[in-house]
């Protein structure tokens, strides 16, 4: 009987650890699946309302270049805010790196991966044992609470002007038709 007790509050420990792990990464996305490859992302989703919160906000690369999100207007802007840690960040990870090579070559777009914990040197080590082509950044001002509301892994799409066209919240796969079709539209864009 106390074996069996002791399995119990074994299992149940491990229960709430896996738990505490997915709700830490705070995926609150209803419609998410365990697997993110059974996500349907409309191009309505990545084509939601602008803001315009650009002023201001900037991040830092691995060798300390600081970027503003204003000096990318011209540019669409691929921002994904992850942690190493986070399960269903790193799950996207190669669709992003993916999607980044489906752009391959164009000036007009631009992919950042901030890293929210400021832990610059093992999110760049992370890319690098991974072999993923991704620039890491990270924060170098304040984020808009309408960019990042305490969600990761949170992506936004920012249109030429600067203007967010596009918040999604938990793991995607990014290589999906949809994506790829919505952000060309938004490449080929005039300003």
């Amino acid at each position: 009987m106390q074996m069996q007790f002791k399995n119990l509050a074994i299992c149940w420990g491990f229960f709430i650890l896996a738990t505490i792990s997915f709700v830490a990464c705070g995926n609150a996305d209803e419609n998410k699946g365990s697997n993110s490859e059974n996500r349907n992302t409309s191009k309505e989703e990545v084509a939601a309302v602008g803001t315009g919160a650009t002023a201001g906000v900037s991040f830092t690369d691995q060798n300390g270049k600081t970027v503003s999100l204003s000096s990318l207007k011209g540019k669409v802007v691929f921002i994904n805010f992850w942690a190493t840690w986070c399960p269903p960040c790193i799950h996207e990870m190669p669709s992003i790196n993916k999607l980044k090579h489906t752009f391959k070559g164009s000036q007009d777009i631009v992919f950042l991966m901030v890293d929210v914990d400021n832990k610059i040197a093992q999110s760049t080590a992370f890319m690098e044992e991974n072999k993923y082509d991704l620039p890491v950044y990270v924060p170098a001002s304040n984020i808009p609470s309408d960019y990042l509301g305490g969600a990761i892994p949170t992506t936004v799409i920012l249109d030429k002007n600067g203007e967010m066209v596009g918040r999604m919240e938990g793991g995607r796969d990014y290589t999906d038709p949809r994506i790829i079709e919505a952000l060309n539209e938004l490449v080929e864009a005039d300003q």
